[in-house]
This record gives C-alpha cells, structure tokens and sequence, in this order.
C-alpha cells in the first residue's frame, strides 16, 4: 500500500497539493513514519503491495499510472490545514482551481439544492457536471425545494473519511452520467480495531467570536478472523454570522471611485454627511425602499438633499412632523424625472441578515463485511450513511402595502391621492391604490431539515475464471426535506385592508382604533368579519408615521405574516454488477479487463407550500409541484493493455480503453468512449494522454420542474416606440403586423412563466468531449537532494447541446427580430409567447429547459513535489497551479464568443502551497492560497466609466500550524488567514455583492481565525 501512495503521490497529481480532505488527526505510528529512512520505508513496500481500485479505472491494480490528472487529498493535510469540514476542503481554492462555489453564503439567493445545499463545481462547469462517490459509489443528490439534482457536500462522513482521489478529466465511460467536468471519490476507513474520539473548534479572532464551527466525533471498530465492522457518529455546527457582524458588510456603498482623483461620486446622505449605506442604485446594492410613501404627484416640501431650484411635484414622501405647508407632515423624497437617491434605504436591522448561514449536521457511518468460505471465498459487505441537516436564514423583507382608494385607513390629507390602478390586493378587480406605504416589516427566516439515508449491500469474491473477481450490490438512497419560509399572505393582506366601520358587538380583537379621515377618532374591522363572523380577520393599521417607519401591531403581523411548508423527496436506486480479471498475456504484462452493467432509477416529488402552488404568495413567485422519474439500464467495460516494458527508452507504454452503452427512459440510447496512454521511455519521465466523450443526463429537475411565475418590467416590452428611428427593421414589422399603434408603450409587466422541459423525452443529454495530455517528471537527485517530482497537465472540455433555459429576453428580442415571414405564433421562439392580451397587450413567455447551450473551458494544471531529510526530520513542499486559457459559454450557436477568463469569479490563475516539517512527534506546516487579479470592466461593459470599479487585485491567505502526536493523542493547532486578508471592493451595477466585495466562494468572509483539533485513541 506505501508502494501505490508513493506511485500516486508522484507520478499522478502529487498527493498534498491541497490543503487536503478529511477532517481528522494523523496518528503517532503516521507521525513516525515521517522519519524513517528510505531503506525502511523499501523494505516495508516489498511486503505491504496490495490491489486497489483507484478513482478514473474499475481496474484492481498493485501499481498505478494514470493516464488522467488524478489528486489525493489525505485526512492528515486537512487536519494541519485546519478545515473543520469536508466541505471546506472541497470547496477549497486547490480544488475548486478558484471556480465559484454554492456554500453557505449564498442563503439568501436561488440556487439548486435549496438554501443550505453545498455543492461541487470542478473546472467551474457546474456541481451537475461533477460526479461525487462514496467508495466508488453515487452519492445521491439531496437538498430542498425542486431543483434538487446534485450531491450536497454536508452528507459526507467526515470523521470515517480516509482520503479523498479527485479525478478532474470526463469519465462517463467509466461511471456514467455527470461525470463531464470531474470525478470525486470519497474513501472511508475500514479495518478499524478500537476507539478514537475527536474535537475540532475553528473559532474567528473578532472582537464578537461569530461564526465558530464545531466537530465531535467517534470512530470505532472492531475485527474477527472472518468479519469487520467500523462506523462512526459525528455532530458539527456552524454558527450564524450577520452583516453587523463584520466590518465590510455594515456599509454596502455604491463605491463609485474615480480612480485619477482618489474621489467617490456615490451619493452623500444629508442627513449624515457620508457617502450612503445601502443604496437602492441597482444590482448589488443592497438596499430598500423604507419609510415612505407613493402617492399622485402633489406640491410639497422637498427634503434635505432636493436642489432649491426645484420647483416641481413629488410623489413619494416620508414623514417629517415638521412640514406645514403642502403635503402637512410629509417631505418630498422622489419624483418622476427626480432620481436623487435621497428616500430611506437602510435600517439596523438589515444588518441581521445571514452574511454566512448557520447550520448543524449530525452523521452516522456504518460499513462492515462477513468472509462467507463459499460461493468463490465471497464475502457480503454493507455500508449505511444517515445524515441531518439542519440550516436556516435570515433575511430582511420590506412590505409595499397598498391602501386603498377612499379607505377608512387613510388620513384626509392623502385622501386626494390615487397612487396605481388595481392590484392583487386591491378590494376589488377595479378598486384603484390611493397610497402606497413602503415599509421596512424586518427580519425574516427560512429553515431546512433535510434528512439523508444512503444503504449499500453486496457481495463480492473469486469468479469461476483464474484469477477473475465478481462485484454485485444494490444501493438505495433517500433524501427528505421539509422546507418552511415566512410570507405575506396575499388574500389576508386582502382582507384586511378592505375595511369597515366596526358596528357595535365586534369582538375587541377584530377591532383597530384609530384616526378616521375626518379627523375623529374611531374604529374599523374587515368587511369579511361582518359577512362571514368566523373569518377571524385582523385589520390594517391606519396609515400613520408609526406605521410607515415599521411600528407594526403585532396582532397583524401575526395574520398576515405566515410560515409556509413545502416537502422534497428524491430518491435513487441502484444495481450494478461487474467482473474483472486477466484475459491474457502479452511480452509487456497482462491485458485485463472489466465488465460490468447497472440498473439506476431516480425520481423526485416536490410539493410547494399549498399557498405557493395558489399564487397566495404576496410577491413571491408561485410554483407548481415538482414530480417525475427516470431509469436507465448501462453496459460499459474497460481494457488495460501494457504494450511496452522495460525495454531501451521504453520503460512503460500502455493503453487504457473504456466504453459504455446506455439506454434512459428519457431520451433513449447513447454511447460513450474514452482512450488514455501512458508511455514512460525513462524511468524520471512519463507522458500521458486521454480523448474520450462524457454526457450529462438532464436532471429530473430540469424535465419535470413544476412552473414558476415571476415578471418582467414593462419597459422590456421589444415593441415600446417600435416606430421610434433606428428600430431594426424586422422588429418595427412584426410589432406594426400585431396592430399596436404608433408610439406604443407597455403599461403591463410581462409575465415570466419557466418550467422543466416538458416532461419526460422532450431533452437530450449533454455531450461533452475531453482532452488531456500531459509530462510527468520524477529526476534522481543527489545523494541527500530529496526527492523531486513535477506534473504539467493540459486539459480542454467541450460541452454541447447543454441544458438551460433560454431567458425572457432572449425569447423576445428572437421572436420580434425574426424575418416577418417567419413571425407567426406557431414558429420558431415565438411558439414560446403567448398571443397579446386583447385588452392590455400584455405579453406571457413561457421559459422551459431545452438543449441549446455550449461550454468550453481550457487550462493548464501545474503541480511539484519535493521532501528531503534535513537534520533530525523531513521537509516536504507541495505547489499547486492553474491557469485557465480559455472560459466561454453560448446560449445559441451564433452569439459572439465573450472570453469569461480572469473575470470575477472566475481567476485566470489560481495557486496553493504549503512546506511542512515533521520530527519524532511534531510537525509544523505553513500554507499559501492565492488567487489571481480579476477584472470585468470590458466584460459588463464599463469601459470607459471612470468612476465604476469592476477590477480587484490579487489575493492571498496564509495558514499557520503545529501538530504534537505521542500515545495516541495527537493535537493541532493553528491560524488560518493569518494576516486577516482584505476583501478588494467593487461598484454596484453588474454583480452581487456582499458588502462592498463580490460574492464569490473564493474569499474569505470570516477573516482571522484559530483552531484546535485534540484526537484520542483507545
């Protein structure tokens, strides 16, 4: 076994490179190690070889050479690294390679999996393109709500974890479907004799401490002469941090810079005098629209702020007790045409929002097996996995609430005003919107429980054939999610602000006291009390300034504040049987194979919150059940052939062939094939290579997502000034042939209505071709010069025929911009739209999942390894590079080509490194991310714009750490960002932002922060 880890630490992706991937200590006995001798260390290989099955082949191999980039990641490395999570670890910059991540800062945003999912993305294509397994084995996608089609990281049993082998190269052939960008195996330990418990805290080194994790686990086992059986149980929790938590969240600014005179042209609040926290300016941003109200365009007072000169009317106001001319009590804050960024869009509690969301994880680990003498010495093996997560969010909502024309709610000097016409809460159909009050409501929360069941049985032995081994097991996988968020209720907003006078024997809980428009006091309760007694309704508070600035009664909020529930469940089955063994011999060695076949059957049921599914959701989107399934059967096999060995200049050649047949339910048959070469003319120099083609099934998700309304503004409407000089031609035609008048202009919102693919057969799988070639250079230094050894990987994927959706926008301007004999609804994108609404020329679109979309990625990995004895211990330095070439993605085969290297999010280089140094029972270790300088500036098309920042510098973080290991305790200790990295700032405008830093996995949202990891065997 010590001969294969050198092999693989060597001569493929050189083991270490990461900042690696279990959580766990390593021993006293592997802290020795470190110091024998390399005459030792020979004569314990001589005797230790044993076969293995390593990530990228199905073959049983005592040596191995592998024709792709293949890198271990160890579960000592990750321990001196400090990452208090496999998550982390795989998250982490020298796998990721610097690609963007779903971890928990992005709680407050959709995402696939559900809030709370941590995902995978190798090579930046995708966590649907990364195909994750549990000892060689699928691990099933988990998470909540119905975009559930990838495994989350946090079901991994990070205390059994032994080492983790990511193989970044398409390996569909191999093992099937997702495996496109990459291939990540999990491996746990086994053969565990006794009992280690463990403890890590990660705690960050600001003034408040928020944001510790924790880990406690045991680890036990025990053996007989004819069984196994190891398992482990673990608890980790991640606490909460805000944005009030951390410096550069508590201010989100514009941060428009003139980078010439070191000026900011963001605007200047008066009533502070510093530049605005929290704008409402556009994307990133942050802000809301708070204590103000819209109203008709009326004279006023303006605000501090409103130019003097202006003499014009304004339409939204907030309170001011001082004003007592124009609109009495209220100053003017905004108006058509006046767009002074002056309104209220900041509160404290915005500052509660989770910047990094909290979450607990609780992981049972079970495997074992029993050497039944029979049946080819077979032995039945079992593995069960169950796990629980528990995560939630904060988040803030603002409330528009619309009072209505005429209400007895407002006070008569707003009575004049009709703000909109009807809407979804509106009294009637054509009851019309006096004043709108925009409200900060506060803090709200969404959870998750997501429940985790993995099961494996097999058996495996001795074929009939010499020297052939079978494998048979069936898996089954469930994961169950119960998922509630908090609303606003759409028909109790409704109700209650359709109100009345209250007559007299009105319960006193369904009675608001207030100011009447008259100016007397009096009291209201809703309509539907008087006609239906059990309706229960709680009215509206009057509109006062108490109610504008979020002074709500409580008793309302309650009723029209609801928690909502939905339930997602997914589930996969699996069966796979495979043999493997020699065919024959060549003059080279052994040709062997493995065949195998496999059953899988997948399917999902998401059932929405009942109010979702009615489009009861004040505001939100509705969304329709999620349920459909998906089967596929698959033939596949594998040829090792050794061709050349040990021969001049001819050390090693050999070939690897691999091919799968499969036939889905979906979309029907399809095949896929992969061929890699190594060839080692001297024993300091290997060349590899592999071209081969990979697929992605379409997720369940995106062919049976249920559908999902949301909307589009009017002004994107390609017929608004059709007419207008300039207007391409087509589109002025098409517009004119649906008889809209001269000059028309889009009153209504266009409705977006996105779906899955229609079902079962209506997508294709994604296809994909992969080419690696790269060097491998292991030279004989010097007596006492260490060890050397150097790997340059050059890798190309192309992805085509992907799935994705379209996108409003681009289904309009394509159906508009088409040639009018083609501009019927029954043709090409314009089946996707509904015929206009006869009476408000709205427009509909139906936005579903279809194959249209193409992906290339480029890049070269670079990885060196060197360890040497110096004086009473042995140094080891492992560096880790990629550089990207070329990163580009088109929906349609005719978009231009926009380069998405070195943009944000996506560095054109990216490097770790770490030197280490171990003697008797210690160990020390420095370590190094880096990642490259980013700019988007011609990218989201700012060139030119002075005073817009879309350009950040490099960026390192450094570790620190010691490692004492002696009678089976072993402690680590150490600092992870030790010099607390600055996070570069960008403008608002084109990208989510978190404070004034970019939201991106890539950075450090925590800072500074210690840990401590104390493990004890028994």
């Amino acid at each position: 076994m010590l001969k294969l880890k050198n092999q693989l630490l060597g001569s493929t992706m050189v083991a270490g490179l990461a900042a690696v991937a279990v959580i766990g200590s390593a021993s006293a006995a592997s802290a020795q190690t470190t110091t024998r001798t390399n005459a030792q260390t020979e004569a314990e290989d001589a005797t230790n070889v044993e076969e293995v099955v390593v990530v990228g082949s199905r073959l049983r191999r005592d040596t191995y050479n592998s024709p792709s980039p293949i890198q271990v990641v160890t579960r000592e490395e990750s321990t001196l690294a400090g990452f208090a999570s496999t998550t982390e670890v795989l998250q982490g910059t020298a796998v990721t390679s610097g690609s963007s991540q779903i971890n928990n800062s992005y709680g407050g945003f959709v995402t696939d999996g559900g809030p709370g999912a941590n995902t995978l993305s190798l090579r930046g294509l995708g966590a649907t393109r990364t195909l994750i397994l549990l000892n060689g084995r699928r691990v099933a996608p988990a998470g909540s709500r119905g975009a559930v089609g990838s495994a989350d990281l946090n079901v991994l049993p990070t205390a059994m974890i032994e080492r983790i082998e990511v193989l970044k190269d398409g390996a569909s052939s191999i093992y099937g479907s997702d495996a496109v960008a990459g291939v990540v195996n999990v491996i746990t330990r086994n053969n565990i004799d006794g009992i280690t418990l463990e403890a890590q805290l990660n705690a960050p080194m600001e003034a408040d401490g928020a944001g510790k994790q924790t880990r406690y686990s045991v680890v036990a086992g025990l053996q007989g002469d004819r069984f196994h059986l190891s398992g482990s149980a673990e608890y980790y929790n991640r606490e909460e941090i805000t944005l009030g938590d951390r410096e550069f969240t508590r201010c989100n600014t514009d941060y428009r810079l003139n980078r010439t005179t070191g000026a900011f042209s963001d605007f200047v609040d008066p009533l502070t005098g510093q530049r605005k926290c929290y704008p409402v300016t556009g994307t990133g941003s942050n802000g809301v629209t708070i204590n103000t109200i819209g109203t008709s365009s009326t004279a006023g007072v303006g605000a501090a702020g409103v130019p003097t000169t202006y003499a014009g009317t304004f339409n939204r106001f907030r309170p001011n007790s001082a004003v007592s001319t124009g609109l009495v009590g209220f100053e003017g804050v905004g108006a058509t045409g006046l767009n002074l960024n002056i309104r209220d869009t900041f509160e404290p509690r915005l500052l509660n929002r989770s910047l990094i969301s909290p979450v607990e994880v609780g992981t049972a680990f079970v495997e074992g097996s029993y050497d039944l003498k029979a049946l080819g010495n077979a032995e039945v093996y079992g593995e069960f996995l169950v796990n629980r997560r528990k995560s939630s969010q904060t988040g803030y909502r603002q409330l528009s609430l619309d009072y209505n024309k005429g209400s007895l709610l407002i006070p008569g000097n707003l009575q004049f005003s009709t703000f909109l016409g009807p809407q979804p809460t509106s009294a009637t159909p054509t009851t019309n919107v006096g004043v709108r009050a925009f409200i900060g409501f506060g803090n709200d929360t969404s959870t998750q429980e997501v429940d985790f069941t993995k099961s494996t049985a097999g058996i495996r032995g001795d074929f009939f054939l010499p020297e052939w081994r079978y494998d048979v097991y069936a898996s089954y996988a469930r994961s169950n999610s119960t998922y509630v968020f908090e609303s606003f209720l759409t028909d109790r907003l409704r109700d209650s602000l359709n109100v009345v006078a209250a007559p007299a024997g009105t319960p006193a809980r369904l009675v608001r006291t207030g100011i009447l428009p008259t100016g007397v006091q009096g009291s209201v309760t809703c309509a539907v009390n008087i006609t239906n007694p059990t309706a229960g309704c709680i009215a509206a508070p009057f509109l006062t300034s108490q109610t504008i600035g979020g002074a709500l009664p409580q008793d309302w909020k309650d009723y029209v504040f609801r928690p909502v529930t939905g339930t997602t469940v997914y589930e996969e089955k699996t069966i796979s049987a495979g043999i493997d063994g020699p065919l024959f011999t060549l003059p080279a060695g052994q040709v062997t194979a493995f065949l195998g076949a496999e059953w899988r059957d997948a399917s999902i049921n998401d059932s929405p919150p009942v109010d979702s599914v009615n489009g009861n959701l004040f505001n939100l989107t509705t969304s329709a059940p999620t349920r459909g399934s998906d089967q596929v059967w698959e033939v596949f096999g594998e040829l090792e052939i050794p061709l050349l060995a040990n021969l001049p200049f001819a050390k090693e050649l050999s070939l690897n062939l691999s091919g799968r047949y499969t036939d889905y339910d979906s979309y029907g048959d399809d095949t896929t094939y992969k061929a890699g070469l190594v060839y080692t003319p001297v024993s300091w120099l290997s060349v590899r290579s592999t071209y081969g083609t990979s697929y992605r099934a379409p997720a369940l998700f995106e062919q049976f997502q249920g559908a999902t309304s949301g909307f589009l503004n009017q002004s994107s409407d390609p017929c608004n000034n059709y007419d207008a000089p300039g207007v391409f031609a087509n589109r002025a035609a098409n517009c004119a042939s649906q008889g809209l008048p001269a000059g028309f202009s889009a009153t209504n919102g266009i409705t977006v209505i996105s779906s899955g693919g229609a079902g079962s057969g209506a997508l294709a799988a994604e296809t994909s071709k992969n080419f690696t070639a790269g060097v491998i250079l292991q030279p004989t230094l010097p007596s006492g010069f260490g060890n050397l050894s150097f790997a340059v990987d050059y890798y190309e994927i192309t992805v085509e025929n992907g799935v994705s959706r379209i996108g409003a926008a681009n289904i309009l301007s394509r159906c508009y911009d088409s040639n009018p004999a083609d501009f019927t609804a029954d043709n090409g994108f314009c089946r996707l739209i509904d015929p206009r609404n006869a009476g408000t020329q709205a427009l509909t679109v139906r936005d579903s999942y279809t194959n249209v979309a193409t992906d290339k990625v480029r890049g070269i990995d670079y990885n060196a390894r060197w360890n040497a004895d110096i004086g009473p211990g042995r140094v080891t330095v492992n560096l880790g590079a990629t550089q990207f070439l070329e990163i580009y993605s088109q929906l349609f085969s005719d978009d231009p080509i926009r380069e998405e290297k070195g943009i944000l999010g996506s560095p054109e280089w990216t490097a770790t490194g770490n030197v280490s140094y171990a003697w008797g029972p210690y160990r020390v270790r420095y370590g190094v991310e880096w990642i490259d300088a980013m700019d988007s500036t011609a990218f989201v098309g700012a060139t030119g714009l002075a005073d817009y920042v879309f350009d950040v510098d490099e960026y390192f973080t450094h570790n620190i750490s010691a490692q004492y290991s002696m009678n089976d305790i072993t402690i680590t200790a150490g600092v992870r960002n030790l010099f607390d990295a600055d996070l570069p700032p960008i403008s608002q405008g084109a990208y989510n932002k978190v404070g004034d830093t970019v939201l991106y996995s890539g950075y450090d949202y925590v800072g500074r922060s210690a840990f401590i990891n104390v493990s004890k065997s028994f």
